[in-house]
């Protein structure tokens, strides 16, 4: 039997500003779950250190190899938490560029297309203005117990999030085809 990984084996199916994500993390949640690369099985990569909790479902663009030798990173937004290894159909409203270790960590921001709570939103400024300070608060502090260091250097729009998951896409053909 061919073993499957869902980082190689799901297509990204990019149409426009839509592309389908896994889901790694459900909203809410304090379990750090990372994809291991070899067997496509989730893995408890540890429990946040911090009182905090993950502001939006997460995971990655399948078939992408973005900047920090990971698939690229999405938040998916939804009035639910979506359980991990969920394909969803996501469009993409924005970026975070962020700087984790000395590292280029980008994460696209998207809505569930299939969610009617968020799907309307088209660009990351039609959120509410708290969004992007929690998201920011987030990520800068959820590794501070760790005594690492993140800075969320910018929120860009949606054509630098495109941008990034093309050349994303693009060092996923060159490294895996």
């Amino acid at each position: 039997m061919k073993n499957h990984n869902p980082w190689h084996s799901v297509a990204p199916d990019v149409r426009g500003c839509e592309v389908n994500a896994l889901i790694e993390i459900s909203n809410g949640g304090r379990a750090k779950y990372e994809l291991d690369k070899e067997t496509g099985l989730l893995c408890l990569d540890r429990v946040l250190y911090s009182a905090v909790y993950y502001p939006a479902n997460y995971g990655f663009i399948p078939r992408t190899y973005a900047k920090d030798d990971d698939p690229l990173d999405v938040l998916v937004l939804s009035q639910i938490a979506i359980q991990p290894l969920c394909i969803v159909r996501v469009k993409i409203i924005g970026v975070m560029q962020m700087i984790d270790q000395g590292k280029p960590d980008d994460k696209l921001i998207s809505v569930a297309c299939n969610d009617k709570s968020v799907s309307h939103i088209e660009e990351i400024k039609d959120m509410p203005p708290i969004f992007d300070s929690e998201l920011k608060q987030f990520f800068e502090e959820y590794k501070r117990l760790e005594q690492k260091t993140v800075l969320v250097e910018d929120f860009s729009d949606r054509n630098k999030a495109i941008e990034i998951l093309a050349d994303a896409l693009q060092r996923y053909v060159e490294l895996y085809t």
